[in-house]
């Protein structure tokens, strides 16, 4: 058990989203004593075009210097299950460009979400969703990259925009149209602590065989918040205990707040596990 405490703050890593340049999250991320991290492209400091050659070779050697795994994280406001015309090329595009990168940059994954509907449009949005994502697996393939879809949170019951995959019925659609030799799961925890199934129901129902990472923040169960953890009613232990239980050594992803927070977040999460390990 001591090996499983220790290993635990070992593998809580952090999503800084797009807070920080690249090569600036690298070094943040080291000093603060995390070793997985998530950073998302194409905002400022870390637009596509920006990565030449010298500087992708400059930021793959300090992710492998500071011993760093390092994943891609896409912007979920940008709808995979978009079908305007110009719209739906340059989403295609805009996916292309993270799986074009993750090789040069070393990163073991990119973490992809399965876009939202407008209510009316749904089985429309649904198959345009599927079309695209195996399409940029297909793709994704011949580079070597991994992709992770993330289960997303739901919306309130007469919200007119909605994701897509936030509910088992329509993640199971999604996980047996996509080959799991390229997709696998990003288990957003957070999200799934919203259903009426619970943390314990919706992971129990997939398993761990697809999942490649355990997303964490807090939240109150009713809407979409990234709080702190015990700022909500997320019970973490029983999480751990649950994943950890059944042989789980994957990584963790802490997704609230700044950086500080979340150094904070996991400090705070490893404490009170080992806490209750030793009660």
């Amino acid at each position: 058990m001591a090996d499983d405490k220790a290993s635990l703050s070992a593998r809580i890593g952090v999503d800084l989203g797009a807070r920080l340049r690249l090569e600036d999250g690298l070094e943040w991320a080291s000093s603060a004593g995390f070793a997985h991290l998530d950073i998302r492209l194409g905002d400022a400091g870390n637009e596509f075009d920006g990565f030449d050659g010298a500087r992708l070779r400059a930021a793959r050697g300090l992710k492998e210097r500071l011993g760093l795994e390092l994943g891609l994280h896409t912007l979920s406001a940008v709808n995979m299950a978009e079908t305007a015309p110009y719209l739906a090329a340059a989403t295609d595009n805009y996916l292309r460009a993270y799986v074009d990168l993750a090789g040069p940059l070393g990163a073991g994954w990119i973490v992809v979400h399965a876009g939202y509907h407008f209510t009316d449009d749904y089985d429309r949005r649904t198959q345009a969703a599927l079309t695209r994502l195996r399409r940029l697996g297909d793709y994704a393939r011949t580079q070597g990259v991994r992709l992770l879809l993330e289960n997303m949170n739901p919306e309130p019951a007469d919200a007119e925009v909605r994701y897509l995959a936030c509910d088992i019925p329509e993640c199971e659609r999604f996980f047996a149209a996509l080959d799991p030799e390229v997709f696998g799961w990003s288990f957003t925890a957070n999200h799934a602590h919203m259903l009426p199934v619970g943390v314990e129901g919706f992971y129990r129902h997939f398993g761990p065989a697809r999942m490649a990472e355990v997303r964490l923040a807090d939240n109150r169960g009713a809407k979409e918040e990234h709080l702190f953890p015990g700022e909500g009613n997320m019970d973490f232990n029983a999480l751990f205990r649950l994943i950890e239980g059944e042989g789980y050594r994957g990584h963790y992803m802490l997704a609230f707040g700044g950086p500080d927070d979340m150094r904070a977040g996991r400090d705070k999460l490893v404490a009170e596990w080992e806490m209750a390990a030793r009660a």
